[in-house]
């Protein structure tokens, strides 16, 4: 009988052999793991133990010049952009911030499926970190692919703190091969404090943004470009000038550059481009100048390859994309805002420069008509005859010059019939749901259906430039082409069915799902094994990116059983979208828009799991939530002080929250001897807050006996009333003002600010019943400075300075 133990010195040799080469294949960061347990990931996948990686990230302040003015940023690791963490599937991740600002800190990981307390959302999932602390996140990578990490407290994402993860495929899953693969950080930079910008928004105060971009849409532009019905047509309608980004920003970036290169890349190399946006309020246009674009990943998860000429990028939404370098040239590849306000750009090889297409300038007047078209005198959307959604219609092609007009008034003419045939089928009473068609989610022949996304539009490219004779097809990427490599269906079973409408206002920036802010609604309860199955109608003209922490969820669309996995969904305008997850994690999550702003105004729900374990960094979950929701709920103000040759006039007002508001006004002369003042405190009503029943206090010295509009004596001495009374927007955005005071005497105000004369002049006038009556001239020079000129029935004409804030 043979010895057995020559084999068993054998397998001790190769078990050394294998421990030393994993030591030394180690890095400073990586230390052995101490378990080998195996863990389901959210597909169903194993992700065995692996190493533990240990990254350092100091956070503190610094300054940045992209412009010529200096602005505060804050570093980390000393860059403005956060350094890209790699990990590979199975590894434990340890990353210890150490806060070196003076406001507390936190980071949030993006699309990431980990323990609710690393989630990183200050008072609802993780502890804040305070200045001097370090904190630790600590959690098992369960995934592979392009994710991203921000922070989550107030607007630091804004000016910094965040970057990009990279999760590797085990070697029993190996990584397609490249030549290079490149993290691209999309962002945007501005010089404006964000805490400025966000009050700005709440007041509806980006006027100077406007004149800035150039998208004014003045009367005189719309006369000159033979738009002036539609101007009209739009004001009737109480709607604001057309826009598809509310933010003026100074500079657009990649990797925290406006431009850089990638050299060292050659003829036939193909490259990963790793992109995440991680703009805070801005969508993406990604196209390359060598040629086409070819998707291969989204939120982190693998699709089957789809060719495109060009795709956009929601707020907060990563791609994984593969590029190939076609010769011995420097090819670009840019990131152009959606606003087409700039654009940044990576170059990709060496010698001589290839540009990506220019996109022009968008036709703002050719939106306002369509928008026109699509909005009712309410503010809701017309409804449609079918179910749009996934991307399928892109709206604002009606703007894009680079698009022959026929094609562009074909959008437009298709756009009225869906919503006219709604109405026709309304008015046949046909049973409800059965009034048109579901294109949300039907397979499309690109050629032959309705999927808008994939069909002909002709380009102009030659000296890439959209102007000259050379015409090509453009392919656009829509979610209904993207196709998960695997099944991803979920049990029919013990489900839960929920529905939100998204909805809004610009006017004092409330955003809301179901219209109620996050402040406003109660913790969605779900248990886990459910299966959660979403279904969101876009209400409003802005796109709202809704972001789901912790889990992936199925985006339902034309590939059925093999549709996508995402933690991002863009909800563009009218569109319909369903999503639905597995309920399998504990505590709670936060579902919101991930525009920062519209988040900030309230723009989210939070899920809570029934039964869920304490969280060990929630010692008082009560206060906490306390804590977290006040994050939500903004309180703002502006303030107006003309000072004129005749009068001073003074208004101040207040948004506490996103319903209430205080507003006070003063105008007199320089003596104090003839003077009119009121304070008042309301609440606006509806979703679109046309109305604002308020309480107040009026106070005045200035008229001679005479008769109001009603009759009644205008008391001609001093007199301190309180008064009560409501305010409604009009047709023409015409402020109307009703009261009656303490003694019976009735009051009706008509007036308007801020009419949009010229790009930087603005009209205004103000008329009452008690005969009194003002109109004003204003030509803005800086955002906080105007020249004025103004004529009063009680003080005459006179001319100044109208300081804004």
């Amino acid at each position: 009988m043979k010895s057995k133990v020559p084999n068993f010195l054998k397998f001790c040799t190769l078990l050394f052999l294998v421990v030393a080469v994993q030591g030394f294949s180690q890095d400073h960061k990586i230390h052995d793991s101490k378990t080998k347990d195996a863990k389901d990931d959210a597909t169903g996948k194993l992700s065995f133990g692996g190493k533990t990686v240990r990254y350092d990230l100091f956070v503190k302040d610094t300054v940045v010049n992209f412009t010529g003015k200096p602005a505060r940023a804050i570093a980390t690791n000393g860059k403005l952009q956060a350094p890209t963490l790699y990990f590979t599937e199975g590894d434990t991740a340890e990353i210890y911030l150490h806060n070196q600002l003076n406001e507390n800190a936190g980071l949030h990981w993006h699309g990431v499926i980990l323990p609710n307390e690393m989630d990183g959302v200050p008072y609802l999932t993780t502890k804040e970190v305070k200045p001097g602390e370090t904190h630790l996140y600590k959690f098992r990578i369960s995934q592979n692919g392009t994710y991203w990490y921000h922070s989550h407290e107030g607007t630091q994402e804004q000016i910094g703190m965040n970057g990009i993860l990279v999760f590797k495929k085990r070697e029993s899953q190996p990584n397609k091969k490249f030549d290079a693969d490149i993290p691209v950080l999309l962002g945007e930079w501005t010089n404006e404090n964000p805490k400025q910008i966000m009050r700005r928004l709440h007041m509806d105060q980006g006027d100077w943004w406007a004149i800035k971009k150039g998208t004014v849409q003045s009367y005189s532009e719309a006369i000159a470009k033979g738009h002036f019905g539609t101007k009209l047509l739009n004001e009737w309608k109480r709607m604001e000038a057309m826009d598809v980004s509310d933010v003026y920003y100074n500079n657009f970036l990649i990797n925290g550059a406006v431009s850089s290169d990638y050299k060292n890349l050659k003829a036939g190399d193909k490259v990963h481009l790793r992109v995440a946006n991680g703009g805070s309020s801005s969508y993406f246009w990604l196209n390359y100048g060598g040629g086409k674009i070819t998707v291969i990943g989204n939120d982190g998860n693998e699709v089957e390859p789809v060719e495109v000429d060009r795709l956009i990028v929601g707020v907060s939404e990563t791609y994984d994309i593969e590029v190939t370098i076609p010769e011995n040239k420097s090819f670009e590849f840019r990131s152009t805002s959606e606003d087409r306000q700039g654009h940044a750009s990576l170059w990709l090889g060496t010698g001589e420069r290839v540009e990506a297409p220019n996109l022009p300038k968008l036709m703002l007047f050719e939106g306002m008509k369509m928008m026109n078209g699509m909005m009712k005198m309410s503010g809701d959307m017309k409804p449609m005859n079918m179910t749009m959604g996934n991307q399928m219609m892109d709206m604002n092609e009606v703007m894009y010059p680079e698009i022959p007009e026929s094609q562009r008034m074909h959008t437009m003419k298709h756009m009225n019939e869906m919503m006219s045939m709604k109405e026709k089928s309304s008015e046949m009473n046909l049973p409800a749901g059965r009034t048109g068609m579901d294109h949300s989610t039907m397979k499309l022949d690109s050629e032959k259906g309705m999927d808008h996304s994939d069909k002909d539009m002709k380009m102009d490219h030659s000296m890439h430039d959209m102007t000259s004779s050379k015409q090509k097809s453009i392919k656009r990427l829509s979610y209904n082409m993207l196709k998960s490599p695997f099944k991803t269906i979920l049990p029919e079973d013990n489900g839960k069915e929920l529905k939100f409408t998204l909805e809004g206002n610009m006017r004092n920036y409330l955003w809301t799902l179901d219209n109620k802010t996050v402040a406003e609604s109660d913790k969605i309860l779900i248990k886990k094994g459910e299966v959660v199955r979403i279904t969101m109608y876009n209400n409003s003209m802005m796109r709202h990116p809704m972001h789901l922490h912790g889990h992936d969820f199925r985006l339902i669309n034309s590939k059925g059983e093999y549709s996508p996995l995402k933690n991002v969904v863009d909800m563009a305008p009218m569109e319909t979208n369903t999503i639905e997850f597995a309920a399998n994690q504990d505590g709670d999550w936060f579902f919101h828009c991930h525009i920062l702003y519209h988040m900030m105004a309230g723009m989210g729900k939070v899920f809570t799991y029934e039964n869920s374990a304490p969280n060990p960094q929630i010692t008082d979950k009560e206060a906490s939530y306390r804590k977290f929701l006040r994050t939500n709920q903004m309180i703002s103000t502006t303030a107006m002080l003309d000072v004129a040759s005749n009068k001073l006039h003074f208004e101040n007002m207040t948004m506490l929250g996103a319903r209430w508001m205080n507003v006070n006004q003063l105008h007199s002369n320089y003596d104090f001897s003839h003077y009119e003042g009121s304070v008042k405190v309301g609440r606006f009503l509806g979703k679109y807050q046309w109305a604002m029943p308020y309480i107040g206090f009026r106070s005045n010295k200035m008229h001679d006996m005479a008769k109001s509009w009603f009759g009644q004596n205008v008391i001609p001495k001093n007199q301190n009333v309180a008064i009560a009374g409501i305010r409604y927007i009009l047709p023409f955005l015409v402020v109307a003002d009703a009261n009656i005071d303490q003694n019976g005497k009735v009051r009706l105000e008509l007036g308007r600010e801020g009419i949009k004369i010229s790009p930087r002049i603005r009209g205004s006038f103000a008329v009452n019943s008690d005969k009194e009556f003002d109109f004003g001239l204003k030509y803005i020079l800086q955002k906080w400075v105007s020249l004025s000129t103004n004529y009063d029935s009680e003080y005459g004409f006179g001319a100044g300075l109208t300081f804004m804030y």
